[in-house]
């Protein structure tokens, strides 16, 4: 049967509302409910899902292969460097044929430039698996992770310490759209760029030179890499900057008693964080690379179902 719904993207945070964010959630909790039931759900049966990869990735793939599967459909990998993309097709082509082969595309690129002509030339909604700007589909299972353990995000404090990176780009975003705070901590010469982020406004982010303050009363603490991909070149000097940005035992206790930690993966123990914090007792980063598969799963269904 046809796809009737009304054709919609996920390539930034903010291209879903409060309201259907809040959707996603609940439809998240529900299908995994399912799964861990061992109870079959194929609401996409005979559908597919073609994933386009231009980089790495374990994470993304896996939770979007086996969530699509997991749905009754069926997913296709490709590797730009093993299909015509790489060869130099425009993505405008690309888009073209692809979505007419196809009801669902996820691509994981680099600037997010690619993705939007592919999704403007796309017949079929198109999902952001990362790109050098923005990562909102790790945002989207952080904040149902933190729903999770700690019930609604709205009004609560988010300290981001470490790169101004994708990852930190979209939970700037998402406080915007869903009502929460984040301080941000960055070495010199490594600030936000609202303008880079797609931020409009200051009312939910403060910069901090210290990450002790940014750290202070945060009822979530996270970071990522000090060296994301694409700028393996710069790792010796980036190893020298954010020598301070480490997330230690200290730092968690200047956040609150009950203060969670989350890290995207994969993570250098000893370098953005300490063996003790991600081993810890408040480091929930296992339960976040699941609720990838699930969030996921609840997206795909809403972007070719809509409500449920």
């Amino acid at each position: 049967m046809p796809n009737r719904m009304p054709l919609r993207h996920f390539l930034q945070f903010k291209d879903l509302s409060r309201d259907e964010l809040n959707h996603v959630f609940a439809r998240s909790a529900w299908i995994k409910a399912q799964f861990k039931a061992y109870q079959r759900y194929w609401p996409l049966q005979d559908r597919t899902l073609v994933m386009i990869f231009e980089k790495a990735s374990t994470r993304t793939r896996l939770s979007f292969e086996a969530g699509m599967q997991q749905l009754g459909g069926t997913a296709i990998y490709l590797n730009t460097r093993d299909s015509q993309l790489g060869r130099g097709e425009p993505v405008e082509d690309a888009a073209q044929v692809i979505s007419r082969m196809s009801d669902l595309v996820m691509i994981r690129t680099f600037e997010q430039d690619i993705i939007d002509r592919f999704a403007r030339n796309s017949r079929v909604p198109v999902v952001n698996g990362l790109t050098n700007e923005y990562h909102p589909c790790q945002i989207l299972a952080d904040i149902y992770t933190y729903i999770e353990h700690r019930g609604s995000i709205q009004g609560k404090t988010v300290a981001w310490i470490g790169d101004s990176n994708n990852v930190c780009n979209t939970w700037l975003q998402a406080a915007e759209v869903l009502d929460f705070n984040v301080h941000v901590s960055t070495p010199p010469g490594y600030e936000v760029e609202p303008e880079r982020a797609g931020l409009y406004g200051t009312d939910h982010f403060e910069q901090f030179a210290d990450p002790m303050d940014a750290a202070r009363d945060a009822d979530l603490v996270t970071t990522d890499v000090w060296t994301s991909m694409g700028f393996e070149a710069e790792n010796e000097e980036r190893l020298r900057d954010f020598a301070d940005w480490q997330v230690d035992g200290e730092m968690m206790k200047a956040a609150k008693a009950d203060a969670l930690f989350m890290h995207c993966l994969p993570a250098h123990r000893g370098e953005e964080v300490a063996a003790e914090v991600i081993d810890g007792a408040q480091s929930v980063v296992w339960d976040e690379a699941e609720n990838r598969l699930h969030v996921q799963k609840a997206l795909m269904e809403f972007l070719l179902l809509g409500r449920l």
